[in-house]
């Protein structure tokens, strides 16, 4: 199975006709423009003003990764946060498969908070397009976009509950009453 490389500019076939080749990873240039239209359909960002965006766009790059690809490895160190722009992935964590995780969804963010190893695999489903964040961006982006921290709490707050509600379930399937 192929591993994700960050540096790669490979461009996979997602038929934006507009924007074909118009996508390379540096943030410079004319291609800004498609990158914030690529961020206005992302949930994460709805609402979103167009300072914003052009702000995540500067602290980010767009990747494109094939399907099959690992892009994160369990137990490996994280340097980067990335939010599902177009494609699937799966997850699995020690545990067993997470699921399919979709356009507007994000991970990644875990070992950037707490510098711990990441604590899932995550590999492309179908040919994936990702927002990226590297480390050296992930704090100052969070500092200059608050709404963007909400939004991400909000989310992690979920996922902890829904992890609680799975595990309750386990162990009262466990305990019957």
């Amino acid at each position: 199975m192929p591993e994700f490389d960050p540096r790669s500019g490979e461009h996979l076939p997602f038929h934006d006709e507009d924007e074909a080749g118009q996508i390379p990873l540096d943030t410079s240039g004319p291609s800004a423009d498609a990158r914030i239209r690529h961020l206005q359909r992302v949930p994460l960002f709805s609402g979103f003003d167009e300072a914003d965006l052009r702000r995540i766009v500067e602290l980010s790059r767009i990747a494109e990764v094939a399907a099959g690809t690992t892009i994160t490895q369990i137990g490996e160190p994280g340097d980067s946060f990335f939010v599902i722009i177009d494609g699937m992935v799966t997850t699995r964590t020690p545990i067993g498969t997470g699921g399919q995780m979709k356009p507007g969804d994000f991970f990644g963010e875990m070992s950037l908070l707490d510098g711990e190893p990441r604590s899932a695999t995550v590999v492309a489903t179908t040919d994936v397009r990702l927002l990226v964040v590297d480390r050296t961006h992930f704090w100052r982006l969070l500092e200059e976009t608050p709404d963007l921290i909400r939004r991400i709490l909000t989310i992690l707050s979920r996922r902890v509950r829904r992890l609680e509600q799975s595990l309750h379930a386990i162990v009262r399937g466990a305990n019957p009453a």
